[in-house]
């Protein structure tokens, strides 16, 4: 593919840039958002190189030469507010050199403006204030979307035959065999419908019932003793099998051969009895068993084919 002519390109790379030059001539100084378009050591009267003695004389000088109580003049009021915000930048080391740097680089519009409020704002704003804050609010976003994922899973459940058949079944259970004959199978009561329903146990894969105990501000909160009880666990586990060398309780057990099958917790709990006992007894954790096992499993796939 041929380039494109040579006053193609030069437009093409000419018109972002005077785009970006009108745009920053748009911009004010950067000096100007620490005394608007004044500077502010010509407000004071003082020069650049002035010495923190020399600011705090001439504020003190303008300030009673301009006080509103002294100066019944209305502009005298606007170059008061002036003074005043002048010597609040200039008297500050830290604000100062900001200032002086904004003189030096007027070109770092955005780097300047960024250090002024940074320094004029962030101090004012506790940083313990804006993390709970933070917590309270992705809790609550996290809280509604457990809640309406578990709320839309139950809806599609309810309208399965599989869920419609056990309701029925525990209303003949509860009426004691006897059947309304009054009311049609298709019509139930919804009174009666939503009681039931709070009796069945609903289990439901990848949408948990919505629980405080899982967000993430309570997590934070509780994380100190969430790290403790799993240290105590560790040390525990390192000295009952490593060191004492005990052979592994049933529930530890459980618990290896849920981690070396890579099964999630809520996936392992929904297994039967019988399967899991088969499965901890294979002892799936030593590394020899476990590929012994994945390939039974993969010639037993491939039988089924």
């Amino acid at each position: 593919m041929d380039p494109p002519p040579v006053p193609i390109r030069w437009r093409a790379t000419a018109i972002p840039f005077f785009v970006l030059v009108l745009f920053l001539s748009t911009i004010s100084p950067s000096r100007a958002i620490y005394c608007d378009e004044d500077d502010c050591y010509d407000l004071l009267g003082v020069t650049q190189s002035a010495n923190a003695s020399e600011i705090k004389k001439a504020y003190y000088k303008l300030s009673l030469k301009y006080h509103p109580d002294k100066n019944p003049d209305p502009e005298s009021r606007k170059l008061f507010v002036k003074v005043a915000n002048a010597y609040e930048i200039l008297k500050d080391e830290a604000t100062r050199e900001q200032y002086d740097y904004a003189i030096a680089h007027p070109e770092e519009v955005f780097y300047n403006t960024a250090r002024y409020y940074r320094a004029y704002y962030g101090h004012k704003t506790d940083p313990r204030a804006v993390l709970v804050g933070l917590l309270l609010i992705l809790s609550g976003f996290q809280y509604l979307n457990q809640s309406t994922r578990y709320n839309q899973a139950v809806a599609m459940v309810k309208k399965t035959p599989a869920y419609k058949n056990k309701l029925r079944a525990l209303e003949l259970e509860r009426s004691g065999g006897v059947t309304n004959k009054k009311k049609s199978q298709k019509n139930m009561d919804k009174k009666t419908e939503e009681d039931l329903s709070k009796e069945l146990d609903l289990q439901i894969t990848g949408a948990e019932m919505p629980s405080v105990w899982k967000l993430l501000g309570v997590r934070f909160v509780l994380l100190p003793y969430t790290l403790g009880k799993l240290l105590l666990w560790t040390a525990c586990w390192f000295w009952r099998y490593k060191v004492k060398k005990y052979p592994y309780s049933l529930e530890d057990a459980s618990y290896l051969t849920q981690r070396s099958l890579s099964i999630p917790l809520d996936r392992w709990r929904n297994i039967d009895e019988a399967t899991k006992e088969d499965l901890v007894l294979r002892r799936l954790w030593e590394k020899s068993n476990l590929e012994n096992y994945v390939a039974e499993m993969r010639k037993e796939s491939k039988r089924r084919r």
